[in-house]
C-alpha cells in the first residue's frame, strides 16, 4: 500500500497571484518570478505533472472571490487537479480563517496535496504538531499584513480627499484631467454645454425622462459612449454592445452631483473593512467636500435651486413635457408642507385649486382649510413679477447680467461644436469599419462576424448622418433669422412683452410662496426680503 502511494502521480495546478492592493512588490512577486520559482522547484518533484496554470493578476488575497482561484476549485471538484502549488501562503490567500479552512479541512478531505514553497509546507510530507502551530500563525500574519496595508491606503485616501485631489478612475462627465496635474479637474467645454443644458431644462420644469429624450433626439452621446469615444473605456474585444442612450437615471446623476459647482465631493461610499468589498452609501456629513477646487460648470445658485426643485413635489403634468407652474413652490403657512393641486368641476367647467396636503389628510394636524384658485394666484404673482422687473430693469448690475446671458451667438457656437463632434464620430466609425475589413482580410474575423459587426457600425453611422442633417438645418435657420434673440432676455428687457408668466421666470425671482389666508399670500424672493400681497380681484368662478 505504501509503495503504491509513493509511486502516485499528482496532477498539479500552478497558482499565481499579484495585487498592488495587498502591497505586493512588483520585482519579487511578479507573475514571471513566481512562475520561474515554482517551475524550478517542480524539477525536483517528478511525481507532479503540471496540468494547468491559474493567474489572478490584480486581485486581493483578502477575498476568495477571484476568477482564477474559482476556476482552480472547479478543476478540483471535477477531479482534474489533485495538487496545488504556490510560491507562499500569502499568494493563496491573506484571509486567516478562509486560508486555514482550505489547508486544514477542505484540501485534506478532497485528497488534494498543497505546497507552499517559500514556507516549506507540503501537506504530503509534513503533518507534524509544529505545522499545526506555524501554518495558522503565518496565515494570521498574512491577514494582519493585509489589514495594515488597508489602513495605510485608507489614510492616504483621506489625506488626498482633504487636499481636494480627484482620485477617481475617470473624471466625471463634463471634466477631464489637467495635463499638469492628474488630480485636478478642468472643464471639457463640449460636454459642459450638455451639462448646462440639463440644468437649464430642469429649472424650466422638464422631467428627467423628457431631458433624456431631448438629448437622445439631438444625437448627443451619453456619458458612457462619450468616454468610449475619448478612448477611456474602449473595449478591444469583438463582443458588440448596444449604444448606451441617455436615461432618466443618467440625468439624475448629473443634477445631483455638486462637483459641477466647483466643489470637490468624494467619499460618498465606503466598505465596512478590508475583507468586505461591497460598498454602502454614507450620510452627507461623512462625505469629503472641499470647496472651490476647480472651475464650476454651473453656478452654486442654480445647483441648489435644482436641488430644491427635486426635493419638492415636482411631478410632471399629464401629457405635458413641463411641470405645473407652481409645483414645489407653494407651501402652507401653518404646517409648512406643500400645497397640492386639485381640479374641481362646477357648472360644466373645471377649476383648479391649491389646498394644504396635511389638512386634506388630517385636519387635526393642520387647520388651514383655505383653498386658493390657480387663476387668481397666477394673476397676482404675475403682477408682482412685473413690478419686480420694473425695479430690476433700472439697476446697472442686472443689465450687465442680462448681457452675459446666452443669446444667438452662443447658440450658433453650440450648434457648430456639436456638428464638429458629430463629424468626428462619423470619421471614428468609418475607421472602425475599415479596421474590420483589414481584420477580415487577415482572417482574424470570419465572414459572419465581419458582416454582423459591419452592419452594427453602419446603423450607427446612419443615425449620425441624420443628426448631422438636423443640426445643419437648425444652424442654417438660426443664421438666416437675423432678428432671433434669446426670448427670455427680450422679455426681461421689455416688460410689455411678458404676456404670461412661465416657470423659468417664476423660479428666477421667487423662492417660495406661502399661503396662510385665501386673501393674502407671502412671496419670498431670491434677491430680497419677502413681501405680503393681496390676492387682488376675484374672478373666473374661483372665489368660492
Amino acid at each position: 500500500m505504501e509503495s503504491i502511494q509513493e509511486n502516485r502521480i499528482y496532477h498539479g495546478a500552478i497558482y499565481i497571484r499579484l495585487s498592488k492592493e495587498d502591497g505586493d512588490k512588483q520585482e519579487s512577486n511578479s507573475v514571471g518570478n513566481q512562475r520561474e520559482l515554482i517551475l524550478s522547484f517542480l524539477k525536483t518533484k517528478p511525481e507532479i505533472v503540471v496540468c494547468s496554470e491559474r493567474i489572478d493578476d490584480g486581485y486581493s488575497g483578502v477575498s476568495f472571490e477571484r476568477p482564477a482561484i474559482k476556476a482552480l476549485f472547479e478543476d478540483i471538484k471535477a477531479g482534474i487537479i489533485d495538487c496545488v502549488i504556490v510560491k507562499d501562503l500569502s499568494r493563496f490567500g491573506r484571509n486567516y480563517i478562509e486560508t486555514g479552512r482550505y489547508i486544514e479541512q477542505v484540501f485534506p478531505f478532497l485528497g488534494v496535496r498543497f505546497i507552499a514553497i517559500n514556507d516549506g509546507f507540503d501537506s504530503k510530507i509534513s503533518q507534524s504538531q509544529t505545522d499545526g502551530i506555524i501554518i495558522p500563525f503565518k496565515n494570521l500574519m498574512n491577514d494582519a499584513y493585509s489589514r495594515d496595508i488597508s489602513v495605510k491606503v485608507r489614510s492616504q485616501i483621506k489625506v488626498r480627499y482633504s487636499r481636494g485631489e480627484y482620485i477617481g478612475a475617470f473624471p466625471v462627465y463634463g471634466y477631464v484631467r489637467s495635463k499638469e496635474d492628474k488630480h485636478k479637474l478642468v472643464i471639457d467645454e463640449f460636454a459642459a454645454m450638455t451639462v448646462r443644458d440639463i440644468f437649464k431644462w430642469k429649472i424650466k420644469g422638464y422631467s428627467n425622462q423628457k431631458i433624456a429624450e431631448r438629448l437622445n433626439a439631438a444625437g448627443i452621446l451619453s456619458p458612457l459612449e462619450y468616454k468610449r469615444m475619448l478612448g477611456w473605456a474602449f473595449s478591444t474585444t469583438f463582443k458588440l454592445k448596444p449604444v448606451a442612450k441617455w436615461s432618466a437615471q443618467a440625468v439624475s446623476r448629473i443634477l445631483e452631483n455638486e462637483i459641477y459647482t466647483g466643489n470637490m465631493v468624494q467619499g460618498k461610499e465606503s466598505s465596512p473593512n478590508y475583507k468586505v468589498k461591497k460598498k454602502f452609501k454614507k450620510p452627507r456629513s461623512e462625505w469629503a467636500i472641499v470647496e472651490n477646487t476647480h472651475d464650476g460648470i454651473i453656478t452654486k445658485e442654480d445647483f441648489f435651486l435644482v436641488r430644491r426643485i427635486i426635493s419638492t413635489d415636482t411631478r410632471t403634468a399629464p401629457e405635458q413635457k413641463e411641470l405645473y407652474l407652481f409645483s414645489g413652490i407653494l407651501t402652507c403657512g401653518e404646517c409648512g408642507k406643500s400645497m397640492i393641486r386639485r381640479p374641481v368641476k362646477s357648472g360644466g367647467k373645471t377649476y383648479i385649486y391649491y389646498i394644504c396636503r396635511t389638512n386634506k389628510i388630517d385636519k387635526t394636524r393642520c387647520s388651514n382649510a383655505n383653498r386658493i384658485g390657480e387663476l387668481r394666484l397666477k394673476a397676482c404673482v404675475q403682477e408682482v413679477i412685473r413690478q419686480e422687473i420694473n425695479i430690476f430693469s433700472k439697476a446697472d448690475d442686472i443689465l450687465t447680467y442680462m448681457d452675459t446671458l446666452p443669446g444667438k451667438d452662443n447658440e450658433v457656437t453650440k450648434y457648430c461644436k456639436r456638428l464638429e463632434k458629430k463629424r468626428e464620430e462619423y470619421e471614428y466609425y468609418q475607421n472602425l469599419i475599415m479596421g474590420l475589413y483589414d481584420d477580415y482580410k487577415k482572417e482574424i474575423l470570419n465572414r459572419e462576424n465581419y458582416n454582423s459587426m459591419k452592419s452594427v457600425y453602419e446603423t450607427i453611422i446612419d443615425e449620425i448622418c441624420q443628426t448631422i442633417g438636423v443640426l445643419e438645418e437648425g444652424l442654417k435657420e438660426l443664421l438666416e433669422n437675423n432678428n432671433s434673440k434669446n426670448q427670455w432676455l427680450e422679455e426681461f428687457r421689455d416688460i410689455k412683452n411678458i404676456t404670461e408668466i412661465n416657470r423659468s421666470l417664476l423660479l428666477f425671482f421667487v423662492k417660495e410662496i406661502v399661503v396662510s389666508n385665501k386673501n393674502y399670500i407671502q412671496i419670498i424672493f431670491n434677491f430680497r426680503n419677502e413681501i405680503t400681497v393681496p390676492m387682488g380681484v376675484e374672478g373666473d368662478g374661483q372665489n368660492k
